[in-house]
């Protein structure tokens, strides 16, 4: 129904359209003939006024040749030749005008129009001739008789006054200029009245043909939107309440018949999708939690290569450094060769114990190293540590200055092996990131405040660290950019064990950069282990 209607306003509409643009043809024909014919009277105008104007320059020529004050004969020739043309472009005007009827007095204007041009132009002619034949005037003529001649050629032809019938022609253009005007004015203010009623007439029947469809459409459209809204959100229950013949019921009748059978196969759908993210949701757990395991595996992996690729490094290098000093020059006493064995001994025994902790970590899978807690002379962890930095030292030509602490004079509770171990760490990074020729200094001191601790300050001259990297320096496997460029070999994994095996004993690890004020260079790495008191002391002998 709504579709009929909707086809018969739209073809009225369309033929409305349709009479408003034959309407618009006819208008702009008519218009154009207008201008046309108001563009014709002007030219007609303008070109009686042009050869008046031609006319008393060439009879200015005329008299400048009597009295001998020159004339060019060019210039006469070029003033006719603009009245020949000007006569020629007139009569094509004047056939135009005749053919698009513009007369205003029933013919009587056209037939003055072309015999004021036909005498005009034999006037021409024969000024033409007789201008060819016109000479100075002798000094004893008298110059009146000279000039009545020229005067009756270029005022009388015919027995006419052409002065007077060329005002005549250019009032009567004039008033036949005036006339078009007049007549284009009234023909363009009633195309504009026919355009404005035009438009407003097809604005009204517009309007009212979106009023009437606006009140008949709003309800149903209104109840379909809602329906469809309602469905989008997921209530499928709902029913869009439009009974009748109409193209709207239609749709209605379709949507609640898709909505019953969406809710049934939602139904349907849910039972099967709670089913599913049952098992998906069991299967799923199980998978991340082999997934993690595989993950922790591998994690763990990794960094226990990384952890024997560091931890063998060291120890290593210090044999080979120790072996190399002993060799080095000539023969050495027996007792020298003696002595670098037994550090060597030291070395593979501290190596071995690193060997056995890591393939313990690699049967169980963990991630922390054992610490047996005793009572520890630290003069000996901090000899054995020296005695091994210093074979590394040699080797780059780099001197440790570290005053002797005296045996027995600081006890502490941790692991001799892993001091020994902490130790070495700190003095390796600060021999490897030095200078050849510079120095690394180790200042130890005991605080008598409680709690009661034990700093170590390690001192280099190197290359130091950027401000922006020192919170990262503990990081597994991070390397600074300084780092890397002085050293490109490196697995970024000391510093990390230090702090794991500085944390086992209670302890705490800090690095400042630069380590000789503002403007200077290098690394200072303070170590802070906990002091035995006298009574743990005490009561660690009995134990």
């Amino acid at each position: 129904m709504f579709r009929r209607q909707l086809s018969w306003v739209l073809l009225f509409l369309a033929a409305c359209i349709v009479l408003q643009g034959i309407g618009a043809v006819f208008a702009l024909r008519e218009a154009e003939r207008q201008v046309v014919r108001g563009r014709i009277a002007s030219d007609i105008h303008q070109g009686f006024v042009q050869l008046s104007a031609t006319k008393q320059h060439l009879r200015a020529w005329v008299t400048q040749h009597k009295i001998g004050a020159g004339g060019d004969p060019s210039a006469r020739e070029a003033l006719l030749n603009e009245m020949h043309q000007n006569l020629a472009h007139l009569t094509a005007l004047a056939k135009m005008a005749s053919s698009l009827g513009m007369d205003g007095s029933g013919g009587e204007e056209q037939v003055a129009r072309h015999e004021a041009l036909r005498v005009l132009g034999q006037n021409v002619k024969t000024l033409g001739e007789t201008l060819g034949q016109v000479k100075t005037l002798p000094a004893n003529m008298p110059a009146r008789l000279g000039w009545d001649t020229l005067n009756e050629v270029f005022e009388k032809s015919e027995g006419l006054d052409l002065r007077q019938l060329i005002g005549q022609s250019i009032v009567r253009e004039h008033a036949a200029m005036l006339r078009e005007r007049q007549a284009a004015d009234a023909t363009l203010s009633r195309i504009r009245w026919l355009w404005i009623g035009m438009a407003l007439s097809l604005a009204l029947l517009a309007l009212g043909a979106t009023f009437y469809f606006a009140r008949a459409l709003r309800r149903p459209i209104d109840e379909l939107a809602r329906g469809a809204h309602k469905l989008r959100q997921g209530r499928l229950q709902h029913r869009i309440p439009l009974e009748g013949q109409d193209e709207f019921s239609d749709v209605a009748r379709s949507m609640n018949a898709m909505a019953a059978a969406l809710e049934k196969h939602s139904q349907q759908e849910s039972e099967q999708r709670h089913r599913l993210e049952t098992e998906v949701r069991e299967r799923t757990r199980a998978l991340h939690e082999a997934n993690t395991s595989l993950q922790q595996t591998d994690t763990r992996r990794r960094q226990l290569l990384a952890d024997i690729s560091h931890e063998l490094r060291t120890p290593t290098t210090a044999i080979r450094g120790e072996a190399e000093i002993t060799l080095r020059g000539g023969e050495r006493p027996a007792h020298e060769y003696r002595d670098a064995l037994r550090r060597i001994v030291a070395i593979s025994r501290q190596l071995g114990s690193v060997i056995d902790d890591l393939l313990a970590m690699a049967r169980s899978d963990m991630e922390n190293l054992s610490i047996v807690q005793q009572t520890v002379d630290f003069s000996e962890p901090l000899n054995d540590a020296l005695s091994q930095a210093s074979a590394l030292a040699g080797e780059k030509n780099i001197r440790i200055d570290c005053p002797p602490m005296p045996k027995g004079s600081v006890k502490v509770m941790g692991d001799a092996q892993r001091l020994s171990q902490l130790l070495l760490l700190l003095l390796d990074n600060a021999v490897r990131y030095s200078y050849p020729q510079g120095t690394v200094t180790v200042r130890w001191q005991q605080s008598t405040e409680f709690p009661a601790t034990l700093t170590v300050q390690v001192t280099d001259q190197g290359i130091g660290i950027p401000a922006e990297e020192l919170h990262q320096v503990f990081d597994r496997h991070f390397r600074g950019s300084l780092a890397r460029v002085h050293r490109a070999a490196g697995s970024g994994l000391g510093l990390p064990i230090a702090k794991a095996l500085v944390q086992a004993h209670s302890g705490s690890l800090t690095l400042q950069s630069p380590a000789h004020g503002a403007q200077g260079t290098g690394t200072r790495v303070v170590l802070q282990l906990p002091l035995l008191t006298r009574p743990q002391l005490e009561n660690a002998l009995k134990s």
